[in-house]
C-alpha cells in the first residue's frame, strides 16, 4: 500500500484519474511487463529483458512475440499491451521467433538448431496454441563442420533467427541466419498435412560487408571492438521480409546487440528470393544516442490505419550483455522505394495514430525533457547508487534505495515552474534475485507534484490491473504546473528498489533555442567516417545530427547531449555514397530550426 500524506479529496482525485486515464501517447522503451531472464541463473545475473520482437497485425489487433518470454502480448492501440499466457509453449521457451499472420491464423516458429515444432493459432486472443508442425524436417544441406571444411551447398545448422513470409500468390518463404561468418539464407516452403516441406534448396540471400558499410562495424559507435583494443566480428541476424509496392525488402539486424549501434538494414529485390541489392540509404532504423539506444533485430508491420512500423531491440547491458528492451519507430516508404524509420526524438513521447499519417515525424508530441541533470534527493540510498543517477539519461546508472519498502521517495527539482505532460519511471535490476514470473512481481507507485517542495498534490499513479512495469509511462490527463515531482514507492518484485531514470516531459514555456550555426562536415580518408561540427547554442539541452543521401531527405538521426560537446564522429556511412547533414538544437522549450544542409565532403 502507498501511504502518502495527501488529503482524502486529493486521494479521490488521484483514484479517479487512474480509473479513467486518457491515453494518447506512447514512449520508448515501450511499457510492457518484461519478463525475468532465466538463462543466467547459475551466474547470479538477474534482469528483466525483451528482445527480437516479431509483431504482426491480426484481425484488428497487434500481437508481439519476443525472446525468452513464456507467452506473448496483445494490443489494440499500440499503447496498452496485455500479456497472454499460452496453452502450450516450448520447454526452453522461445528465442528470436518468426511470426506471420495470413489473415486467418498466426504461425509462430522459434529459432532452432535442430528439428523442433512450429505453432499455430486461429484465436491468439485466447492463448490457445496448437501444433502446425510437430517436428521440422532436417534442414537441407545442414552440417556441423567447421566453416573451412564445408563443401559447396553445405550450410550451418538451423534455421536460427527465422522469418516467415507468405506472398500475395500464397507461396510461403523461410529466411534465416545469425552469424559473423555465414550469410542469410532463404528457401521456398509449404505447409501441408502437419509438415513443413522445403520446396527449394536453401541459398544465400545477403551477407555483411563492414569494410564498405560503416554501420555494420561491431562495437560502441562502430569501434570494431568488443573492448578497447580487442577486435570483434560483426554479426548479421534477425531476418524479416516486407513487401511494399511490388518490392521485397529483406531486412537484417547488425552489427551486434551488445552496444548502442545495433541497427536494422535492408536489401531490396523484385523477387522474394532475389537477387537482392544493398540499399544505399542503409541503415533503415538507427538510434545510437539518447536514453533508448539501439533498434536492431525486429520486425516491420502495418497497423490497421495503413501506417508502417519497425520494431527493434534497445540495449541496456548492465547485468548482462543481452539485457535489453523493445523499441518501436514509425516507418515511411518513399515513392522511389526508400524505406526509413523515424528515430528523431525516438525516446520522447509520441502520439499513437488513429488514422493514416503522411509524415511519421508529425507523431512527435513536442513534449520536451524537463528532468535532464536536475537535482534529485532520496529518502534513503544504498552505497554509491546516488539519487543523482535518476536524471542522467543513462539506463546503466541508477539509484538504489536503502530498503525495498513502501513510502521510499525520490524528489526532483525542475528548477522552476514547468508544464508537466507525462512521466516515465525506468526501473533497474540490481541484485534482483528473480529468474521467473511470480504473483508478487508487479509495480506500484504514486507521483506527486508541488510548487514549493512542501505541499504536495496527486499527479499520477499506477492503475489496475497489477502488472510489472519496468519502464512505466504515465501520461497526465491534463497539463499540470509544478516545480517539484516526487516518486512515492509502493511495490516492486525485485529484492532491491532501483530506478535508473525518472524522465519528466512537458514544456518550460519559453522560446525554442536558436538554430545551430557554423555546421561543417568533413569526410575522413576512410569514407565510412566523418567529423560533423557546429557552434554551441546557448541554453541547449542537446542536439540532433540529421543526415541522409539527399538534402531534402535527412532520414537518420544521432542525438547528442550538450555536455558531450559540439562535434560528432559519425562512423555509419557507406563507401562511395554521398551524404548531406544538418543540425538542430533542443531545450526544455522546444526545437530550433534546422541548419541548412551541408554536403559531407
Amino acid at each position: 500500500m502507498i501511504r502518502a500524506s495527501l488529503s482524502l479529496a486529493a486521494l479521490s482525485l488521484a483514484g479517479s484519474a487512474a480509473a479513467q486515464p486518457i491515453k494518447r501517447t506512447w514512449i520508448n522503451p515501450i511499457d510492457i511487463d518484461y519478463r525475468y531472464n532465466f538463462e543466467q541463473i547459475n551466474d547470479n545475473a538477474s534482469y528483466r529483458t525483451g528482445a527480437d520482437p516479431a509483431i504482426v497485425t491480426h484481425k484488428g489487433a497487434y500481437y508481439m512475440f519476443q525472446t525468452l518470454a513464456d507467452g506473448y502480448w496483445r494490443s489494440t492501440d499500440l499503447i496498452d499491451w496485455t500479456f497472454i499466457k499460452p496453452s502450450r509453449w516450448p520447454f526452453d521457451s522461445i528465442v528470436a521467433p518468426a511470426a506471420w499472420s495470413d489473415g486467418e491464423r498466426i504461425v509462430l516458429q522459434p529459432s532452432m538448431m535442430e528439428p523442433e515444432a512450429i505453432l499455430v493459432t486461429d484465436a491468439p486472443e485466447t492463448g490457445r496454441l496448437d501444433f502446425l508442425v510437430r517436428r521440422m524436417p532436417p534442414l537441407p544441406g545442414a552440417t556441423n563442420k567447421a566453416p573451412e571444411e564445408m563443401q559447396p551447398g553445405e550450410i550451418p545448422p538451423g534455421p536460427w533467427d527465422p522469418a516467415l513470409f507468405k506472398d500475395d500468390d500464397g507461396q510461403w518463404y523461410l529466411y534465416w541466419g545469425s552469424s559473423n561468418v555465414f550469410p542469410m539464407y532463404g528457401a521456398k516452403i509449404a505447409f501441408a498435412d502437419g509438415k513443413l516441406m522445403y520446396q527449394s534448396t536453401p541459398k544465400p540471400m545477403l551477407g555483411m560487408q563492414p569494410a564498405l558499410h560503416g554501420w555494420e562495424r561491431f562495437g560502441q559507435d562502430h569501434c570494431a571492438c568488443w573492448a578497447p583494443g580487442k577486435p570483434s566480428p560483426s554479426y548479421m541476424e534477425g531476418a524479416w521480409m516486407t513487401k511494399q509496392s511490388g518490392r521485397y525488402y529483406l531486412q537484417y539486424g547488425a552489427p551486434g546487440s551488445e552496444f548502442n549501434a545495433y541497427a536494422n538494414g535492408t536489401y531490396v529485390s523484385d523477387s522474394p528470393l532475389g537477387p537482392f541489392t544493398y540499399a544505399p540509404w542503409n541503415p533503415v532504423a538507427y538510434r545510437p544516442g539518447g536514453f533508448a539506444q539501439g533498434v536492431g533485430h525486429g520486425s516491420t508491420f502495418q497497423d490497421r490505419h495503413g501506417n508502417w512500423w519497425n520494431s527493434g531491440t534497445s540495449w541496456i547491458g548492465y547485468n548482462w550483455g543481452m539485457e535489453r528492451r523493445i523499441a518501436l519507430y514509425p516507418v515511411h516508404f518513399y515513392p522511389d522505394g526508400q524505406m526509413a524509420a523515424s528515430s528523431r526524438f525516438g525516446d520522447f513521447p509520441h502520439y499513437a495514430p488513429t488514422a493514416k499519417v503522411a509524415d511519421p515525424e508529425s507523431l512527435f508530441t513536442g513534449w520536451m525533457l524537463l528532468s535532464y541533470r536536475k537535482p534529485a534527493t532520496a529518502s534513503t540510498t544504498m552505497g554509491e547508487f546516488a539519487a543523482a543517477n535518476v536524471t542522467d539519461e543513462n539506463p546503466r546508472s541508477f539509484w538504489v534505495a536503502g530498503a525495498n519498502r513502501p513510502d521510499e521517495t525520490l524528489t526532483l527539482d525542475l528548477g522552476a515552474e514547468k508544464t508537466l505532460r507525462a512521466i516515465q519511471v525506468n526501473y533497474a535490476d540490481y541484485k534482483s534475485n528473480r529468474y521467473a514470473d511470480a504473483p508478487d512481481i508487479y509495480t506500484e507507485f504514486e507521483l506527486q507534484s508541488s510548487h514549493d517542495g512542501k505541499t504536495w498534490s496527486p499527479l499520477a499513479r499506477t492503475e489496475a490491473p497489477r502488472r510489472d512495469r519496468p519502464n512505466a509511462y504515465l501520461e497526465l490527463p491534463a497539463p499540470v504546473q509544478a516545480r517539484f515531482v516526487r516518486y512515492v514507492h509502493g511495490h516492486v518484485g525485485a529484492a532491491n528498489l532501483a530506478i535508473s531514470d525518472i524522465r519528466v516531459f512537458g514544456s518550460a514555456g519559453g522560446r525554442p533555442p536558436a538554430m545551430p550555426g557554423g555546421v561543417t562536415a568533413k569526410r575522413a580518408t576512410d569514407q565510412r567516417d566523418a567529423r560533423i561540427a557546429w557552434r554551441p547554442v546557448k541554453g541547449a539541452v542537446g542536439y540532433n545530427v540529421l543526415w541522409g543521401i539527399r538534402p531534402d531527405r535527412l532520414t537518420l538521426t544521432y542525438q547528442r547531449w550538450a555536455g558531450q560537446g559540439t562535434s560528432l564522429d559519425l562512423r555509419a556511412l557507406n563507401v562511395g555514397q554521398g551524404y548531406w547533414v544538418a543540425v538542430e538544437a533542443f531545450d526544455e522549450n522546444g526545437v530550433s530550426r534546422r541548419s541548412k544542409p551541408v554536403r559531407i565532403d
